[in-house]
């Protein structure tokens, strides 16, 4: 359908519009799409699913963001109720300390236990507490997305027996849940320090997290880590079925497709190439500072205020990422960390290193001297897609990824000395020598390639600022989004009428379910309005 904007020219007209291509304008879309509307997806960049994505490169496969997927009760309820068939393998997690290790899907909590038993021998008491407290919290996300989540249950099929006999029993089990989640609300370093005064211990157990997480929701992600599966194919099998869905139902997607501007009074949007579209509900998906800065009308009081706040929040945590194309059979890797492990080869623990920002005028020679110190102390996330798919890699050779946490910032400082490409080749040739010291002896003569990501690089390929991974950071206190799980349905909302939001921006602590669940919520509420 064409209609015409404010100066007459004309456009196309859509019930729905999303703007945003990740995993949650993707679910957006598909449900916009199963209710009958016309609906377009703009993301843009060449190609969909933002943080979850494979690229190819010499034969290898990586995943550029998530390495595996969590269900929560949320991932497959999603696909069974569009009806999208994608081949999943459970994708067990372990967890390294000093050339030993753990897997958490055969050994559990028990062997975590004795992993961190034989590495801090003289802290039997304070381990016990803490794992008291993992248990406590892994029981309460065991009951959260113990059942499938009830907003993609078909209200055709709920019965009275289901609703007495399952969703009734949840719902109390639930609210229990909720309160115990927000008496967990402080830092996970804050928490452990009343529980351990021995540092290194509880760095080798908070710096997997984001700085500022939750206690609740770092201590249950160790439930989590059992919740992990891998599709066939690479993580872009998730994407790619959502957009195969949207494509069968009629539904539009444009790549390359940016939006520069937003008339709230209109209902339109202006793309980067001089197109004006029409939409009647419109769904944000991407990052939430661009929304306002497309916005046109901005004139009443609320609206400010967000805008405000959106403005002055603060963006979460990034890493740094090395993708190693090696002359190794994968069984090599299955030995050491399997298909996706967690690694820390000091037990020194982060919090023994000052802030970078001490040496920062000291100048790059210092500050690479700390980033090198850094590197040997941190935690890295190891990934080998070819352990769990076998077509990911040449036959007798191994793709495997490794990722920290780093702050944009400190690469930033890099970048301004025009030492970005030497920052990247000096991290990649120290990491690969720590672990060719440490846990994968010989690795270093069997590269065959190596590439290293940023920050800077995912900002530029998502758009998301500081090149974040779950939206806002834990230690913004002016938060601007809803963090309370029982208002999750209140967060898709913004201070214009006809404009929802959803994903990673939108609540917070967020992730892939997260993505998926409010991506639903919103499409939902368009249509039903």
């Amino acid at each position: 359908m064409k209609s015409k904007d404010c100066e007459g020219k004309p456009r196309d007209e859509y019930d729905i519009i999303v703007v945003g291509g990740g995993i949650a304008g993707l679910t957006a879309t598909a449900y916009a799409c199963f209710h009958g509307k016309k609906t377009l997806l703009c993301e843009k960049e060449e190609k969909i699913g933002g943080l979850v994505n494979t690229f190819w490169y010499r034969g290898f496969a990586f995943d550029g963001g998530i390495r595996a997927l969590e269900n929560s009760g949320i991932l497959f309820p999603m696909l069974k109720s569009l009806g999208i068939d994608i081949c999943f393998k459970k994708s067990p997690v372990a967890i390294g300390m000093q050339g030993k290790w753990v897997n958490l899907e055969s050994q559990g909590l028990e062997g975590y236990t004795s992993l961190l038993e034989n590495c801090f021998p003289h802290q039997h008491e304070d381990i016990h507490g803490i794992m008291q407290e993992i248990n406590r919290m892994m029981q309460c996300e065991q009951i959260i997305s113990g059942i499938e989540n009830p907003l993609f249950l078909d209200p055709k099929t709920v019965d009275g027996r289901y609703l007495m006999k399952t969703l009734l029993p949840w719902l109390i089990k639930y609210q229990k849940s909720i309160k115990v989640i927000r008496q967990n609300q402080e830092p996970i370093d804050t928490f452990l320090q009343r529980i351990t005064q021995n540092a290194s211990l509880a760095d080798l157990i908070s710096q997997h997290f984001f700085k500022g997480t939750p206690a609740y929701f770092a201590l249950s992600y160790f439930s989590l880590y059992q919740d992990y599966y891998y599709p066939m194919g690479g993580t872009k099998a998730l994407p790619q079925g959502l957009m195969d869905f949207i494509l069968k139902k009629e539904g539009k997607i444009r790549t390359n497709c940016s939006v520069t501007g937003i008339n709230e009074i209109g209902h339109g949007i202006a793309l980067k190439n001089g197109e004006q579209l029409g939409y009647q509900k419109l769904i944000w998906a991407a990052d939430q500072t661009r929304l306002y800065h497309c916005i046109t009308h901005q004139g009443h009081r609320r609206t400010h205020q967000h805008y405000q706040s959106v403005a002055k929040g603060q963006y979460g945590d990034s890493v740094l990422s090395f993708f190693l194309g090696v002359d190794l059979e994968a069984d090599y890797f299955n030995e050491r960390c399997g298909s996706h492990g967690f690694y820390t080869e000091s037990l020194l623990g982060l919090s023994s290193l000052e802030k970078w920002q001490e040496r920062f005028s000291k100048g790059p020679e210092a500050l690479y001297e700390w980033v090198r110190t850094y590197l040997e102390r941190t935690t890295y996330e190891i990934a080998v897609p070819s352990l769990m798919d076998a077509r990911l890699s040449p036959r007798g050779q191994t793709g495997i990824t490794l990722s920290t946490l780093i702050d944009y910032e400190l690469i930033e400082c890099f970048e301004r000395w025009g030492e970005y490409r030497h920052f990247k080749a000096f991290c990649t040739k120290t990491v690969i020598e720590l672990l060719s010291q440490g846990i994968f002896p010989g690795l270093k003569e069997k590269i065959l390639f190596h590439c290293c990501g940023t920050p800077q690089t995912i900002e530029r390929k998502t758009g998301n600022r500081g090149g974040a991974l779950t939206g806002w950071a834990f230690m913004d206190h002016g938060l601007p989004a809803e963090n309370r799980m029982q208002k999750i349905t209140k967060a898709v909302e913004t201070p214009f009428e006809d404009i929802l939001q959803c994903g990673q921006w939108t609540f917070s602590p967020s992730g892939l379910p997260v993505s998926i669940l409010t991506g639903k919520i919103a499409a939902d509420r368009c249509c039903k309005r």
